[in-house]
Order: structure tokens, then sequence, then C-alpha cells
């Protein structure tokens, strides 16, 4: 009977232990599938991840190309013919100018002064003077051009083209009120309570 009561509870041990085994592996499995989810899962984010960080930084890379292709637009010059032959690189600080008056500008700045001194000073006065016309003429005195020369001959030492280049008597005139009055400003003053400069 011993041998009988061993057997039952050697067979029942068993049975618990088969029980026990499968359960355990069981859980194994159902472990062993969590982790091949969640490393599917894990890399199927890492992939997202990597993703979404390459769009972001192309598309980082897309708008510090377009920032600076803005910029570069922004300060590049342009070629503006006011005509033929007088060719002259405008700035794009400029841009509010046209013709003569752009080219002035362009000079103005080259020679150091400032969009404030073209604004309210040079633009006004050659605007009294001439009108900005090139070709401007006062039978009375001589004087010619945008800036007036007295007599317009002077403006040869800028280029020989002095009566039909703008640009040649625009540096002829920035020199001279450079060099007589210091900057435009001052020559508009002078202007302004004399009517001549």
């Amino acid at each position: 009977m011993l041998t009988l009561l061993t057997g039952v509870s050697g067979g029942l041990y068993l049975a618990d232990n088969k029980a026990d085994q499968e359960a355990a592996s069981a859980e194994a499995l159902f472990a062993e599938q969590e982790l091949t989810e969640a490393s599917v899962n894990g890399w199927s984010q890492h992939n997202v991840l990597e993703r979404k960080v390459k769009a972001e930084q192309e598309a980082a890379i897309a708008a510090a190309a377009a920032a600076e292709e803005a910029r570069k637009k922004a300060a590049s010059t342009t070629s503006r013919k006011s005509r033929p032959g007088v060719t002259v690189k405008i700035p794009a600080s400029c841009n509010e100018y046209s013709g003569n008056r752009a080219i002035g500008c362009a000079l103005l700045l080259e020679a150091g002064f400032t969009l404030s001194d073209m604004a309210n000073c040079l633009e006004p006065l050659w605007t009294k003077e001439s009108g900005w016309n090139h070709t401007s003429s006062n039978g009375g005195s001589g004087a010619y051009g945008i800036p007036q020369a007295l007599p317009g001959s002077k403006m040869a030492a800028y280029g020989d083209d002095w009566k039909t280049n703008p640009a040649t008597q625009v540096k002829w005139g920035l020199s001279y009120i450079k060099s007589r009055y210091g900057t435009p400003c001052n020559a508009w003053a002078t202007f302004q309570s004399k009517g001549w400069y």
C-alpha cells in the first residue's frame, strides 16, 4: 500500500509539476512573443524616429538654403542700363529709385555716403538743380548736367563722355560736394540758404 500511495503521490506530484512546467512554458512563450513584438515595434519606432529626424533635418537645410538665397537676393546688385552704354551696378537698397536717381544712389553709397544723405539731401538738391536730367543745360550760366557743373567741361576730369553719361556726371558731382561741403546735406543746406551750391 505504501508503494501504491507513493506511486499516487508521485503521479500527483508529476502531474502538478507538469502543469507548472506547461504554465511556465506558456508564460515563457508569451514573454518571448511580447519581446519579439516589442523588438519589431521598437525597430519600427526607431525607423519612424530616424525618418522623422531626417525629414526635419532636410527641412531645416532647405529652409536655411531658402533664407540664404533670399539674403543673397536682397544684398545682390543688379545691372541697370539707363541708356545705351551706361551700366551701373545698383544695390537692392537703392531699388526705390530709377534711372539717373538709381545711378546717383549707387554711386553715392560707393562714395561713402548713406541712404539718408540720398533721400534727404542729394535727391532734393539735384532735383532742384537739374531734375536729374543729364542733358540739362542752363543757357544763362552755362551750367550743365545733373550736378549743374559750371562750366560743364569740368566733368571731363571724370570721363570724355561727360555730356552724355550720367554716371560720369554723378561721380564728378559727388567729388565736388565732398571736397567743397563734406556731405550732400551740407551742400543742400547751402543751396537752401543761397539758391546755389
